[in-house]
């Protein structure tokens, strides 16, 4: 494709449709015996989005491949049965509705990293974290697989480097300074092999706790450490706004 760029300027493919060959992509991704695993968060009213975000995620996502599908949610008697395709494995994961929940991005940072630590990482060899808000419409395939993978925001992919939701504030541990910074990555939907997850998870955790010390809360919460771990650890994969796209647009 000539109309969007292709390549960052570290040389890390951006993945829009049409930019690459999903069979040949499909035979090289079963001859790895690989599982990927997808983490997603059901908590309070966000219960009501699992039966829409999970029918369609069994569907399109890495269809034909072994997904294993992790829901935390506090509340797991209000979800319902879901059919799942034969290769892929539902398992539903209680956490608590605590005050720590109240700010829930600090929470899922260190569920993520958590969970990474003491079961994930024996379970799958590549794992993301996607919204349970989102709807998938048409495949997600293996051409996601990578080793840092982030996911360009579709409301700012047209803005100016200054003109990019970055945290600004000098004293936060997200902040990126003016001038400096590539593409602006949405927190709702990020990968990688595991082990690269655990790394982003636990630094944003971190970030997130210091600035919460500091009396601090940066301005897209958890999406601000995100971008700001992603500028100093370039992702070797970027998907395009098309694999995250918001109807407003």
């Amino acid at each position: 494709r000539r109309d969007v760029l292709v390549l960052t300027p570290w040389l890390a493919p951006i993945v829009w449709e049409g930019t690459f060959n999903r069979d040949i992509l499909n035979a090289q991704y079963v001859q790895k015996n690989l599982v990927t695993g997808v983490v997603t968060f059901a908590v309070k009213k966000y219960w009501f989005f699992v039966e829409g975000f999970m029918s369609s995620a069994n569907k399109y996502f890495l269809a034909g491949h072994r997904v294993n599908f992790y829901l935390f949610t506090d509340n797991p008697e209000q979800i319902p049965h879901l059919q799942m395709a034969p290769e892929n494995h539902l398992f539903i994961i209680p956490v608590q509705n605590d005050s720590e929940w109240q700010d829930g991005s600090m929470s899922r940072m260190d569920t993520i990293s958590r969970y990474i630590r003491s079961q994930f990482q024996y379970e799958v060899n590549y794992l993301y974290s996607i919204d349970i808000d989102a709807q998938l419409f048409e495949h997600i395939g293996v051409e996601i697989i990578d080793e840092l993978v982030g996911t360009v925001s579709s409301w700012q992919y047209t803005a100016c480097r200054d003109n990019k939701a970055y945290e600004r504030h000098p004293e936060s541990q997200a902040a990126i300074p003016k001038g400096e910074g590539d593409f602006y990555y949405t927190a709702s939907f990020y990968g990688g092999s595991v082990a690269e997850v655990y790394r982003l998870t636990r630094a944003c955790f971190k970030g997130l706790m210091e600035d919460r010390k500091n009396g601090i809360e940066a301005r897209w919460h958890e999406e601000s450490h995100l971008n700001k771990y992603l500028l100093y650890h370039k992702p070797t994969r970027l998907l395009s706004p098309e694999y995250y796209w918001d109807e407003e647009l």
